[in-house]
């Protein structure tokens, strides 16, 4: 990876493209390091989110909020997670037209097994970043995230 110092001085000013560039490196960060686990960092988003609300399981849609995605791409990544049995969808108990996404038995087990290799990508980021810049940017990245003014008409 070149030394900030070394990046191109005619950068586009468009903040997207410099958010996708970004997002690109960290994915390729994440994904590198999980990779002996069989996950990508999009499922592995996936596993801690059921993981942290096990008590309550979400619906599709209620995992692409909380992602802050589209249901579509929620359902493209939990096609292999549940073909390989680490996460389940169950009917409500209330309803049982709408579908609860829970984390399995191996899913638990995928995900604890995980952690330590997320945790090294975590740690190398911040190795390099240092820990007051890289709480600056997750704070800046989720405040962006979680700007109802920034989604599309119609999204908010």
């Amino acid at each position: 990876m070149p030394a900030a110092d070394d990046a191109p001085t005619t950068e586009s000013p468009c903040f997207a493209t410099a958010m996708r560039k970004a997002s690109r490196r960290l994915t390729q960060l994440y994904d590198d390091a999980l990779a002996p686990t069989g996950l990508r960092s999009t499922q592995f988003a996936i596993l801690v989110e059921l993981d942290a609300r096990a008590d309550d399981p979400p619906t599709v849609a209620e995992l692409a909020g909380a992602l802050v995605t589209d249901r579509s791409a929620v359902g493209h990544n939990l096609r292999p997670l549940e073909r390989d049995g680490l996460v389940a969808l169950r009917e409500g108990d209330d309803d049982r037209r709408r579908r609860h996404v829970v984390l399995t038995p191996a899913g638990q087990i995928r995900l604890r097994d995980a952690l330590p290799r997320w945790q090294a990508a975590q740690d190398h980021f911040l190795a390099v970043f240092g820990d007051a810049a890289g709480a600056a940017l997750r704070a800046t990245l989720l405040g962006i995230a979680h700007d109802d003014r920034l989604a599309p008409p119609g999204d908010a």
